[in-house]
């Protein structure tokens, strides 16, 4: 489909965040679709609002082993608008590995889709484009889509993959493999499940993102499949021959009671030696990658242990950029940079043969990539970190967190740390509201 059959029309807008919901309802209408939100937030390279692909005109799904190559082959048909996915496990195409856990939520390794609609929202306007000429029916078909208030879901019994005790053992285990040389800093996570045979999908977005706001949110479906994801991180944007990316290595809890007691803990991550040697290690790792795909010398940080304050917690942010070298493709750049080091580590290969040996579920989707690809052949693509996961046909629901894990970690610390980058998941689900 060429991007010149697509025409887009604007409709003024002026209650944002009810149109927005209203977009969400309406996308949920079809088996496939990819609404991106960005919560108000004006990081660097942001663009859109909200950014929406429902239904699907084309697409291409594929296991690891040629996955890589058949996307390529793909968009090399097409000049319009692509969402989709990468998940984790197409490491095993990059990097010549195996997956031994199951898989219960059943997202394909790689898929990407032409969408039928396309619908961008800023701040007093929706633009909505399609190639049959039918904007003003959709743009009544949003406007007349009723948003509940809250969700019906009953609470559900959260359970973890690995106790406690495991856990702490499993991360003396990545210590000594640490000890031995095996690696530098490791990411290690661990999964909570539960069965959800009747929960509404859009209505835990909603009430995720009200209360963990945050800017590479996202609402994705693939038939049964959804994933439910309030991201604070960019894996990585191309703007032009610009690449970006933005790692996240440093977590501190806020304190939204007191003003002073939540400055003195931002002042406290920044300060801290063990997440500056981490998020080092993070940025070194991706200067690296970027260097692959890159002009010699171009690979420069921006900005280095920026602290941003989101509504759950104080996060540290590098800023990495680099100039593509000419004739790159999209695939090029994706086997030099993904997994993303931030929830691998370092030497990223062997860490991911640790990954599998040591943790007790199979990654998929989290640890992945949702984003999207423009006509001109610009993309932004997130980091799938807190997020729900869910297999509607068979109730199967599951959430995993990590933290990245040196000689220097605490393990207690570092549990207490998981704990709490799943408290927003942990207490929607079982009820609370925003």
């Amino acid at each position: 489909m060429n991007a010149s059959n697509r025409i887009f029309r604007t409709f003024p807008v002026d209650n944002t965040e009810l149109i927005k919901w209203q977009m969400l309802n309406w996308c949920n209408r079809f088996n496939i679709c990819a609404f991106l939100d960005n919560h108000r937030y004006q990081l660097p390279g942001h663009r859109y609002e909200c950014l929406a692909g429902c239904g699907s005109l084309a697409s291409v799904q594929a296991p690891s082993g040629q996955a890589l190559e058949q996307l390529q082959a793909f968009l090399d048909g097409q000049t319009d608008w692509i969402f989709g996915h990468l998940s984790y496990d197409l490491k095993n195409e990059t990097e010549e590995l195996v997956s031994r856990h199951t898989d219960r939520i059943g997202f394909p390794d790689l898929q990407f889709f032409v969408p039928r609609y396309v619908l961008q929202l800023n701040e007093q306007a929706l633009t909505i484009g399609t190639t049959t000429g039918d904007h003003e029916a959709v743009w009544q078909q949003i406007r007349q889509e009723q948003v509940a208030s809250g969700s019906n879901t009953p609470p559900l019994e959260i359970r973890e993959r690995m106790s406690r005790e495991a856990y702490l053992a499993a991360i003396r285990q990545v210590q000594q493999r640490i000890l031995r040389g095996d690696c530098y800093e490791l990411n290690y996570c661990m999964e909570y499940y539960a069965q959800a045979p009747a929960l509404e999908p859009q209505a835990v977005y909603r009430s995720l993102t009200c209360l963990s706001p945050n800017p590479f949110s996202a609402f994705y479906r693939l038939g049964s499949s959804f994933l439910l994801c309030a991201s604070p991180e960019r894996f990585l944007k191309r703007e032009g021959d610009q690449l970006l990316s933005q790692p996240i290595k440093g977590t501190e809890r806020r304190n939204l009671a007191d003003p002073l007691a939540d400055e003195q803990l931002r002042q406290e991550l920044l300060h801290s030696p063990k997440e500056r040697s981490e998020n080092v290690m993070v940025v070194d790792l991706v200067r690296n990658d970027l260097s692959r795909v890159c002009t010699r010398g171009s690979v420069t940080v921006d900005e280095l242990f920026g602290i941003y304050s989101f509504p759950q917690l104080h996060q540290m942010i590098s800023t990495v950029r680099g100039s593509l070298l000419p004739g790159t493709r999209f695939t090029d750049i994706i086997r030099a940079t993904f997994p993303m080091g931030s929830m691998t580590g370092a030497p990223k290969r062997r860490v991911m043969e640790l990954i599998d040996e040591l943790e007790q579920s199979r990654r998929g989707l989290f640890s992945g990539a949702v984003g999207y690809i423009t006509p001109a052949g610009d993309f932004d693509f997130n980091v799938v970190i807190r997020s729900i996961l869910y297999n509607q046909a068979t109730g199967d629901l599951s959430y995993m967190v990590g933290s990245g894990i040196t000689w220097y970690a605490d393990p207690e610390k570092e549990y207490e740390e998981c704990r709490l980058k799943a408290a927003a998941m942990q207490s929607i689900l079982q009820g609370a509201t925003c």
